[in-house]
């Protein structure tokens, strides 16, 4: 080979390495989860598994067995005599603020005088083991008074006992919309709460410091806020607490602020010991003091016309807050901005009340009250569909929203908070699934197959979601995060997030990689820790990887225009020239590896590292009013669910289910397929086996596994097809990804709504069932029973 030809293979070879790096990108791979290989080998380090410090103590909490009560008197002495009792500790021994309240102080970390719920934690027993501290807790005399209790929210809301002031939010002339509508519907409907049932229990591991220093391990979705409450029980500076959480065994909203109660409660037993202690919670004690999914009451009224368009509706919503008001504002906000779903309400009256109840002071679940608002509108737009004798697709359709472009008086895409919808792709997402899930020839197979069968049939539904995403309060649409870039090339990233199996860090990481042009393996996230990224959001309202990941974005990217003028300098170009990918620093035919780079600008003093933040752009929301632009974007979805229900015994299976979600430019599409097929897991398990019950003395008796029954790996399809819709985010999110934490727990209204068609079958779906939700075998067997009778 002559040099001439040397020269050209050479030239060619490296354009063509300059073009495989144009192409490379670190963005939208599907990564495994960045703890995949720990969780399976079983080395992932949760909170119980931080090897203990010499002389850690143990904690339980002693819990109310009454309702509604006065403390008359409370007796420990049994409980101090106890083996292994160290310390016991009431209301009267913490040295702060006894109130873990999340926005309102109405919360008490222990019941001081009055108890309000069955489960209330009374006093904190601290003992050398586990089981010493748990046996002791159930050995105290206390004498109550009791009260009357509220039980249900239709109960609360005729005794008009409510947490906070009812919220009212109109548009248009309902009333008149209401009394000119050709048809008219009036009913009222009921939906369960849910129980988070993470599979690591709350915990907090509380170690004292030098000075007032208190260093908490806990696994909780909010590090900021459990430093707060610590800090006001204990009455120290916010600087004085530090809360670390590497990773939680999953937390659904139920670790946003009821953590705080363990966290406290284990930081009050520190400080006073001066020892370490820790307070992990059974599973029956934490299913009994910690909040669930709010359950909602609705009564309502609905006007439309022979396509079956809504023309006017009113609503009336109630929900369980329990004892105190926890985040039930904020819920009942979104489940009264998700009235709509994917529909336009052009003349709507929507009334929601907080009930105060003497259960458990329910809170954050994923969706946050979302789901509550838009199951009441999909089980309506059923029930006008059955009146009309339509296919509920086709009066979907007729309600949807109108295109995001249109203008005039006749567009409707318009919230009713007053948001325009500007990235309307349901009609066509809706059209694709419906292809794809051979929905109509599916329909007709099923009508043939109940008019052959009496005792099993089936039943279809397909159901939209449109799902806004962020904060409703708009101060908490913000993010911070700290990249690390090492001599040796490698990168530590720190955001305000936390990781509870959903993927965050994985994300996290794959932005920053992808910024600084590094394989994944070179990136690697470091447990949310309050001394490193202050004052963060919760990890919460699907807004993680938006947030976070746009924070630890900023940062990279401030390094590597640092890193790019050395570059520059070096290969005498403009840095704007200068390219990162797969390792490689390259301008033109001149390129270097990564890590050289960065030694040389470590040797050149210039800053590795940097801070990032991020605040969401266009969000605002008057509370008074309710309305504003509360949704930086939506999120859409659909799914088909097919079911098959054994009319003698209300036992049904799901025999397919095929969902289609939106996540815009997915950033890593495995992790998103799985968070999909997951909430809709968890949300048909919501919507038809998870019944939460109280006794007439207001305990709770579905504590635990026995009673309390999540879908298992047999209740799932065994024909489950789970795609992402094609389509950027017209918002200038993250890569212009859409979040996927919460929607998808929406998508199985699908199954719910095709349970209500199976048994609707058994009256030749002349009648509406009364079905409600959760939609247990005894629920399906009311729901026939009622039909039955309904055609006699």
């Amino acid at each position: 080979m002559n040099k001439q030809t040397e020269e050209f293979m050479a030239s060619k070879s490296t354009h063509l390495q300059a073009d495989l790096r144009s192409n490379w990108h670190e963005v939208g791979k599907s990564h495994a989860h960045e703890s995949a290989l720990l969780h399976v080998a079983g080395e992932a380090t949760y909170t119980d598994d931080i090897v203990e410090l010499h002389g850690t103590l143990h904690a339980a909490l002693g819990l109310s067995q009454k309702a509604h009560a006065k403390l008359r008197s409370i007796d420990l002495t049994k409980v101090k005599a106890a083996a292994e009792v160290v310390a016991v500790y009431t209301a009267a021994d913490i040295p702060g603020t006894n109130d873990v309240g999340a926005i309102i102080h109405d919360d008490p970390v222990l019941a001081d005088g009055l108890v309000q719920y069955v489960g209330q934690p009374i006093f904190i027993v601290v003992a050398r083991s586990h089981d010493a501290a748990r046996r002791a807790a159930r050995l105290a005399v206390i004498e109550y008074e009791e009260l009357p209790a509220i039980l249900t929210p239709r109960a609360a809301h005729a005794a008009q006992s409510y947490v906070l002031p009812p919220m009212h939010l109109a548009r248009g002339n309902p009333a008149a919309a209401l009394s000119q509508a050709p048809h008219k519907l009036v009913g009222q409907f009921d939906v369960g709460g849910q129980e988070q049932f993470y599979l690591e229990g709350q915990i907090s591991y509380a170690i004292p410091k030098e000075g007032r220093g208190m260093h908490v391990y806990c696994s909780t979705q909010h590090p900021s806020e459990m430093q707060h409450h610590i800090a006001h029980v204990l009455h120290v500076a916010s600087h004085d607490v530090l809360v670390e959480c590497r990773r939680m065994g999953g937390g659904f909203g139920g670790k946003e602020s009821q953590s705080a109660l363990w966290a406290c409660a284990a930081a009050v037993a520190a400080v006073k010991l001066q020892r370490p202690v820790k307070l992990r919670a059974d599973r029956d004690d934490d299913m009994m003091v910690t909040g669930k999914r709010h359950c909602f009451a609705y009564d309502y009224e609905v006007g439309y016309d022979d396509s079956g368009r809504i023309l006017g509706a009113r609503i009336e919503m109630v929900s369980r807050a329990g004892f105190s008001a926890d985040l039930s504002g904020p819920v009942a906000t979104r489940a009264v901005c998700h009235f709509d779903n994917a529909y336009y309400l052009s003349d709507v009256d929507i009334r929601a009340l907080c009930g105060k109840t003497n259960t458990q002071s329910n809170t954050a679940f994923r969706g946050f009250g979302g789901p509550q608002g838009a199951i009441a509108i999909e089980y309506i737009i059923d029930e006008i569909a059955r009146n009309l004798g339509k296919d509920a697709l086709d009066v979907r359709r007729a309600n949807f929203y109108g295109a995001s472009d249109a203008e005039g008086p006749d567009a409707r895409n318009v919230t009713h908070y007053g948001q325009k919808v500007e990235d309307n792709v349901i009609a066509a997402l809706v059209t694709e699934l419906e292809q794809t899930s051979e929905y109509q020839q599916r329909r007709a197979d099923i009508n043939a197959f109940n008019a052959a069968n009496v005792i099993l049939k089936k039943g279809l539904a397909l159901t939209p979601v449109k799902f806004g995403i962020s904060f409703n309060v708009p101060h908490l649409n913000q993010a911070g995060a700290l990249v690390h870039v090492y001599t040796d090339g490698s990168v530590l990233v720190n955001h305000g997030g936390t990781e509870m199996g959903q993927g965050l860090n994985t994300k996290v990481a794959q932005v920053v990689a992808h910024a600084l042009g590094l394989s994944l393996e070179r990136v690697r996230c470091s447990a949310t820790d309050t001394s490193k990224v202050a004052n963060t959001s919760a990890t919460a309202a699907s807004t993680g990887s938006d947030l976070n990941g746009k924070a630890a974005q900023d940062a990279a990217l401030q390094i590597r225009q640092r890193l790019s003028a050395v570059a520059a300098k070096k290969f005498a170009c403009d840095a704007s020239e200068v390219q990162f990918a797969d390792g490689v620093v390259s301008a033109g035919t001149q390129s270097l590896p990564f890590d050289e780079l960065v030694m040389q600008s470590y040797l050149q003093r210039v800053q590795l590292w940097s801070d990032g933040f991020y605040s969401t752009p266009r969000v605002h929301w008057d509370a008074k009013t309710m309305t504003g632009h509360p949704f930086f974007y939506f999120a859409y979805g659909a799914a088909v669910a097919e079911v098959v229900v054994d009319t003698l015994t209300g036992e049904w299976r799901l025999l397919r289910a095929d969902a289609l979600y939106d996540a815009g430019n997915s950033l890593n599409p495995a992790i998103d397929i799985g968070q999909v097929e997951g909430g809709f897991i968890q949300g048909m398990g919501w919507l038809t086996t998870e019944e939460l019950w109280w006794n007439k003395d207001g305990k709770l008796m579905t504590h635990a596994p026995s009673t309390y029954k999540i879908p298992a790996i047999s209740d799932c399809p065994s024909d489950f097809r789970v795609r992402l819709f094609k389509n950027s985010n017209v918002s200038d999110s993250i890569h212009r990804s859409k979040a996927v934490g919460e929607p998808p727990l929406l998508l199985p209204f699908s199954v719910f709504l095709a349970l209500r068609d199976a048994v609707s079958s058994v009256g030749e779906h002349r009648v509406n069932p009364p079905l409600r939700a959760p939609a247990t075998s005894e629920a399906i067997l009311d729901a026939i029973e009622a039909v039955r009778a309904s055609l006699n």
